[in-house]
């Protein structure tokens, strides 16, 4: 890791199956490091809260590879509730809380939470436009079927000209992506929003 000295600020974007994952220098506001955390448990627990309990372990030894290297903020994109499956919404809230605990646990720091929305309309102000009735909100202007988490993704790739983005053997890329273009957008939406970049 390059600028040992440097504080950093780690952004996460949580699902239960993924969390993306972007480290940057605070005051060069260059990215270091842009990749995803997927644990797999084996043995699979029967029980959800078990194996989303193995998972933050798992991730507790991710996070001690940082420790001691100077982060002084974690930001984590709120986690966005629209699913109809209140089962969803509760495993993912409670996932949330396990990995919030794990970053104060180890780190010593309390995350900070950014709106989906917020984070994308101040990391990424090219996606705001008009909408039909001439309100500038972000994504206006695009046809309702577009793909958000795409046209987030193009805006990530295009800042950072140099990842190299995993790809399936069919050539589409791979929903790991997405989680971290979500982590790189709440870092970048979180400082620009706050004018501390």
């Amino acid at each position: 890791m390059s600028l040992k000295n440097e504080p950093k600020i780690l952004g996460l974007d949580i699902s239960t199956k993924t969390i993306g994952w972007a480290l940057f220098g605070v005051n060069t506001q260059k990215l270091l490091e842009l990749t995803h955390f997927s644990p797999r448990v084996n043995p699979r627990p029967e029980d959800k809260i078990e194996e989303h309990l193995k998972k933050a372990v798992a991730f507790e030894e991710k996070l001690k590879e940082i420790k001691g290297l100077g982060v002084v903020k974690v930001i984590i994109e709120e986690p966005l509730l629209t699913s109809n499956n209140l089962y969803t919404v509760g495993s993912l809230l409670r996932y949330n809380s396990m990995i919030v605990k794990t970053v104060y646990d180890i780190l010593g720091i309390v995350p900070v939470f950014i709106s989906t929305y917020n984070s994308r309309k101040f990391a990424h102000s090219s996606l705001l436009g008009h909408n039909n009735k001439g309100k500038k909100v972000l994504f206006g202007g695009q046809p309702k079927d577009a793909n958000k988490k795409e046209l987030v993704w193009q805006e990530v790739k295009k800042l950072e000209p140099h990842i190299v983005w995993p790809y399936t053997r069919n050539n589409t890329l791979k929903k790991e992506c997405f989680d971290m273009a979500d982590a790189y957008t709440c870092v970048r939406g979180h400082m620009l929003q706050n004018e501390l970049w």
